[in-house]
């Protein structure tokens, strides 16, 4: 890292920042690994900072990673009512080992509730997924950063991950907050590293062939021919809503 690189990275990021100063910092962070963009975010990035969450498939390395630097940093999950129960599991497993500062929230209406309003939605092709997700994982959302009056979220998105992730950034602006991916360059094989490194476990249904773990009734298993993006939302789409709004993904 030259010296110019240095006196980028210990500027303080906040709203001013233009979006030229931006990509210059971007270009530096590429250089840098996952635990000192964690490091340099919780030093420079505008607070509150807070985590998102699907106590997913490999879940556990962003959560160990954000709780080594800040450990009571909340950790935000939408909870449709709809995940796996293995999923409830796991995250009884995390909040125990880690300590996390979990932080859950709904839709304003009841799963049940939603169900005799509007039908099953994930059966009603690309609008009602859309429906379905605004209300249970998007209002959600948006909620917990107003109420948390978050400034930074972190999330563990990758390029790897699907069509409409290669080209993220590691840092961007997300409609009030700025939203920083740490893991944004990691393989697989890299996540497959750090959970050995640190004694940590995978999804209880990755041995079954589920990497992509959401909601119960729109994840399928990886097949012989799909990837990993076609195992969600019967490949009609790949984002759930959380990582669309306000930013243009």
């Amino acid at each position: 890292m030259t010296d110019l690189d240095t006196q980028l990275l210990r500027q303080a990021v906040t709203s001013a920042t233009s979006n030229e100063e931006l990509a210059a910092i971007n270009q530096v962070l590429e250089t840098l690994d996952a635990q000192q963009r964690v490091q340099w975010a919780m030093k420079y990035l505008p607070g509150n900072h807070i985590v998102s969450s699907s106590f997913g498939a490999q879940s556990a390395v962003m959560l160990h990673l954000l709780t080594n630097v800040k450990p009571d940093i909340p950790v935000v999950l939408t909870d449709t009512g709809y995940l796996f129960p293995e999923t409830y599991q796991f995250i009884d497993e995390l909040v125990a080992k880690l300590k996390l500062n979990l932080q859950v929230y709904r839709a304003d209406i009841s799963p049940a509730w939603q169900e005799a309003r509007f039908g099953r939605m994930w059966e009603q092709g690309i609008n009602g997924i859309e429906r379905y997700n605004k209300l249970n994982k998007v209002e959600p959302m948006q909620r917990a950063l107003k109420e948390l009056q978050a400034g930074t979220w972190f999330a563990g998105l990758r390029r790897s991950q699907s069509d409409s992730r290669q080209q993220l950034p590691v840092l961007q602006r997300a409609g009030a907050q700025f939203k920083l991916y740490p893991v944004i360059d990691w393989s697989n094989k890299d996540l497959h590293y750090y959970l050995k490194e640190h004694d940590l476990s995978y999804h209880p249904l990755w041995e079954q062939g589920y990497v992509s773990i959401g909601d119960w009734h729109t994840t399928q298993s990886l097949q012989e021919g799909m990837s990993e993006q076609d195992t969600r939302f019967f490949g009609l789409k790949r984002e759930c809503g959380l990582h669309e709004f306000g930013d243009g993904i």
